[in-house]
């Protein structure tokens, strides 16, 4: 696209990584409840299998990771990554974000990233790290 486009072009992707389940759900996290199509997993359903695949886990260590890569029509490409490491909760709490946020206890914030106004997500967020990154990269 950079190349036929002329200008440079931005992707990235992000994913809720599971110590005890190997690192799923990974990059499959959007489609966790249904591999198969994305549009026939939703965030209910999508938790739903999480807390069912931890139910008599110990370890709820876990990590949301963003890949972010600006790639130049030239051929140059920058790439960075973010993370933010928390635990899986054991219930769902807070109204806010998306995703898995709702089972993302953060320790040191002694609350889920749901629980967060939107401004302290941003703050400490994986993909906000990896953008932060990308631009020192500049």
């Amino acid at each position: 696209a950079a190349k036929a486009l002329r200008v440079a072009v931005i992707a990235d992707d992000s994913g809720l990584c599971v110590e005890a389940l190997g690192g799923a759900p990974g990059v499959f996290s959007a489609r966790y409840a249904s591999k198969d199509d994305e549009s026939n997993a939703s965030d209910a359903a999508n938790n739903l299998l999480l807390l069912k695949n931890m139910q008599n886990e110990k370890n709820r260590r876990a990590y949301y990771a963003a890949s972010i890569a600006l790639y130049f029509p030239d051929g140059r490409c920058l790439t960075a990554e973010g993370r933010l490491y928390g635990e899986i909760a054991y219930e769902k709490k807070g109204s806010g974000g998306f995703g898995y946020d709702t089972l993302f206890y953060l320790p040191d914030k002694k609350c889920n990233v749901a629980q967060l106004t939107e401004e302290e997500k941003n703050a400490i967020s994986h993909r906000g790290e990896a953008l932060r990154k990308l631009k020192e990269l500049l």
